[in-house]
């Protein structure tokens, strides 16, 4: 079946409102720390036609006193705020909610301040997601310095924590390959009878293909290089990509134990996009139709996540600028095993308009607002 998502469900979700939102014709200031990379400007230009935000405070080191437009030509022509140096006091001043897009390592040290200070904060970096500090710092190389906003920190994948993310004034957006892998994975953790599993987790294996956005705009290596990625197709951090430990923490949440997943990301020679392809060893009978249908009950009340008829299966050029997540379940009985495939825009629902979709539940909007666009495609 060819849907969105169930009205039904989608009113439910309306009863637990913000303190920012609450009503229409509101005007929230809202803020980009780190605002010279690709997911702050892709958040630039989805906030241009939010109904109910607009951009009054840009910070960016690297881009300091500049406008918008001198760094990225889509915005020439636009009237934005001129980046300013980062002062937290200012930020405070200038805007009512926060997304913070700079590297990892910064929120944690920014955060506390913006806090005290009454704002709402959306994180696109990896401070806050992990729960237990010697991960974070076995996994990123650095020793946590707010370990104190972890718990409180509302993990930001919205199909699966709604009510953590309304009652926030801290979100720890998702980091791309993750949203992919875990909204692939959720549903096989449940369904069997007595709740459990319908999928065995020790089988789950995750390939994920990024396409060069993914990297961020500075500081790239090599690999990243036109020649060197034009035409190639490669694998990297074939052992110990950071965002297992994330994957492998949101899985460990419904299964009441520690989990562990095989990740392998892969460099593709596109500008953006994911498709992740994840295969399971089913623990039940079930079809192709049956499963497809599970994925449709479990997603019916979330607009962003689109379960792909028989036969279709996600393609990156089809989400391309949008928030939307394509997935395609299928069943091979002679194996008894799943594989999911699904692709997202890793700037739009892989950051930046994940990131809205977090800061319009925290403001108390309906989750859709401003996100609604469709993919570009051809």
């Amino acid at each position: 079946m060819s849907r969105r998502y169930d009205g039904a469900a989608k009113a439910a979700r309306a009863e637990d409102w913000g303190d920012i939102g609450m009503g229409a014709g509101i005007s929230i200031r809202a803020g980009i720390v780190g605002a010279s990379g690709y997911g702050a400007a892709e958040l630039l230009r989805l906030l241009q036609t939010h109904p109910s935000m607009r951009i009054t405070y840009l910070s960016s080191g690297s881009g300091a006193g500049q406008t918008p437009g001198a760094i990225f030509p889509q915005f020439r022509g636009i009237e934005l705020p001129t980046m300013e140096a980062f002062n937290p006091e200012r930020a405070a001043e200038a805007a009512d909610v926060l997304f913070l897009a700079g590297k990892n390592g910064t929120a944690m040290k920014i955060t506390p301040a913006l806090l005290d200070s009454g704002r709402k904060i959306v994180d696109f970096s990896a401070d806050f997601r992990l729960k237990s500090t010697d991960t974070f710092s076995a996994v990123y190389k650095m020793p946590h310095e707010s370990p104190h906003l972890l718990e409180e920190a509302a993990y930001g994948l919205v199909e699966l924590n709604r009510p953590a993310i309304r009652r926030a004034r801290l979100v720890a957006n998702p980091g791309c390959y993750a949203t992919a892998a875990i909204l692939s994975l959720a549903p096989l953790l449940t369904g069997a009878v007595g709740g459990g599993p319908i999928a065995d987790p020790a089988t789950f294996i995750i390939d994920a293909y990024s396409g060069v956005s993914g990297a961020g705009r500075s500081s790239l290596g090599l690999d990243y290089h036109f020649p060197e990625a034009n035409e190639n197709l490669t694998a990297y951090k074939v052992i110990g990509h950071r965002h297992t430990s994330e994957i492998e923490q949101a899985i460990a949440g419904p299964l009441g134990r520690p989990a562990a997943v095989t990740f392998t990301p892969h460099l593709a020679p596109i500008n953006r996009g994911i498709l992740a392809t994840t295969y399971a060893t089913l623990t039940v009978d079930i079809d192709s139709d049956a499963l497809r249908a599970h994925y449709e009950s479990f997603y019916r009340a979330d607009p962003f996540v689109v379960i792909l008829p028989d036969g279709e299966h996600p393609r990156t050029g089809a989400v391309r600028g949008a928030n939307y997540v394509q997935i395609s379940v299928s069943v091979d009985p002679r194996l008894r095993r799943a594989t999911i495939l699904n692709a997202e825009d890793n700037l739009v629902k892989g950051a930046a308009g994940q990131a809205l979709q977090n800061m319009n539940l925290i403001c108390g909007l309906p989750e859709e607002t401003g996100l609604i666009g469709t993919g570009v495609y051809p």
